[in-house]
């Protein structure tokens, strides 16, 4: 199932649900049928969620510094960076026009 955010402020961003209800739990909100994240909450919900990217982003930089076996590059472990640009970048340009977010399933 798909999961699409709209704001005046950036093209739709449409989501997997697993994935929706990942980045909302994130940053501190539930996946419901349908929901919103006023501009007043959206400084705190990207703040939490820039900080979730850089810790998983520092864990896989000392992962990269254990010995591998086998030789080679390893895939990243977690992808959260890309899989959260899309609605990080709505975030940001909603919070720059003081525009809501909205989703629904």
């Amino acid at each position: 199932m798909m999961v699409t955010f709209q704001s005046r402020a950036a093209p739709e961003v449409v989501l997997l649900r697993d994935q929706a209800e990942y980045l909302l739990g994130l940053i501190g909100r539930r996946l419901d049928a349908r929901g919103a994240i006023v501009h007043d909450e959206l400084h705190d919900a990207i703040t939490r969620l820039e900080s979730e990217i850089s810790s998983v982003e520092q864990a896989e930089r000392s992962l990269d510094q254990l010995p591998h076996s086998g030789g080679g590059n390893r895939m990243p472990l977690n992808e959260l960076s890309q899989r959260a640009w899309p609605l990080l970048q709505m975030m940001r340009e909603a919070e720059r026009l003081n525009a809501d977010i909205i989703w629904g399933l």
